[in-house]
C-alpha cells in the first residue's frame, strides 16, 4: 500500500507497519465511512500543545490578586423598552 489510507481490516493486520509509516506521515484508517487518524507522539504533542483542563487553570493558573473584583453598585443605564 503506497499511500496513507487504510481499510480497518488492513490495519489490524498491518499495525505494526502503519505505526512504522505514522512515524514520517500521519496515516488514515477508516472504518464505515469515519476516518481516524494515528500519528506519532511527538506530532501529537505539538499540535495539541500543553493544554490545562478547566480544573488545573483555575486551581494553578496565575494569581489574581491584584486584580479587583469588587462589582460596581451603581444601578447601571437607562433605556427604553
Amino acid at each position: 500500500m503506497s499511500h496513507s489510507e487504510w481499510s480497518i481490516a488492513d490495519a489490524k493486520s498491518k499495525l505494526s507497519e502503519v505505526l512504522n509509516r505514522a512515524e514520517q506521515k500521519a496515516q488514515i484508517i477508516t472504518r464505515r465511512d469515519r476516518q481516524y487518524v494515528v500519528i506519532n507522539g511527538d506530532q501529537y504533542r505539538r499540535l495539541t500543545g500543553n493544554v490545562l483542563s478547566l480544573k488545573d487553570l483555575i486551581l494553578n493558573g496565575p494569581s489574581l490578586e491584584d486584580v479587583d473584583l469588587e462589582r460596581d453598585p451603581s444601578p447601571g443605564r437607562e433605556f427604553d423598552l
